[in-house]
């Protein structure tokens, strides 16, 4: 899954690709690397962003996805209406930090056959890492992430459109996230494919105190670590480079 963010302020590439046609232009290269899907999204869901205003993230989503309508395309977002909006203009997929639970989200998605990737987070993203508190990492966001795909079933929509993401760096400290990571597998038992989202975080900033333009090499450790673990979907930021990682561990895995 390659990362095309339409924002002014994402941590990593804030403003890199917030007009349309270098948005459209940044998609057509992670394609060519080999993506397999998109995930496009117009809010900065960065530790310590503010929220922009329904129009603002439809007026910085919609011409992008126009442009797309002929490849897969995940659209990051928690807004309800934003979600009618792309889907009625093709989006494959919704990826929701909220696990679909704001009033109006399961009744977006559920008459669609799009995929949606449940996320769990601890609070919101202006807030969520000035004190995240767990009494089991683990068994706390596999709980979560079991009862809102219970709830999405209920609702009508089908296991095999469900993903799940454990939200790496969302309401997380780095000793949550390694463990979290460490005990991935233990998430892949819920049977939907589990997304990870390490690609250039700034856990990986902490571990080994390089900025985010000199994180190549640790969010490819992260990657074929998670995907040891169990991951089926990365989300990341360097397509190309994450796709030769992979080749290297599958050819291990075929000796």
């Amino acid at each position: 899954m390659g990362v095309v963010n339409i924002t002014p302020d994402s941590f990593s590439d804030g403003g890199k690709f917030f007009e349309p046609q270098a948005a459209v232009a940044h998609a057509r290269r992670l394609l060519e690397e080999g993506a397999d899907i998109l995930d496009i999204g117009g809010e900065s869901s960065r530790p310590g962003a503010q929220p922009v205003s329904e129009v603002d993230e439809l007026q910085r989503v919609l011409p992008v996805l126009s442009e797309l309508r002929d490849v897969p395309v995940s659209v990051d977002t928690r807004r309800p209406a934003v979600m009618r909006a792309v889907l009625a203009v093709g989006a494959s997929m919704i990826n929701d930090i909220e696990a679909l639970t704001t009033p109006g989200a399961l009744e977006a998605v559920v008459g669609s056959d799009c995929a949606v990737c449940l996320m769990h987070k601890q609070g919101d993203p202006a807030t969520m890492q000035q004190a995240p508190r767990y009494e089991q990492v683990v068994g706390e966001v596999k709980a979560f992430l079991s009862s809102r795909i219970a709830v999405c079933e209920k609702a009508g929509i089908s296991r095999e459109r469900i993903a799940i993401d454990p939200g790496f760096g969302f309401g997380k400290t780095l000793e949550h996230n390694l463990v979290l990571l460490k005990r991935l597998a233990e998430l892949a038992t819920l049977g939907v494919p589990v997304l990870a989202g390490w690609s250039r975080k700034s856990t990986l900033g902490v571990i080994t105190g390089r900025p985010v333009s000199e994180r190549l090499a640790a969010s490819l450790a992260a990657a074929l670590l998670a995907v040891q673990q169990g991951a089926r979907i990365l989300r990341v930021h360097d397509v190309g480079q994450t796709r030769d990682a992979l080749a290297v561990l599958r050819a291990l895995e075929k000796a």
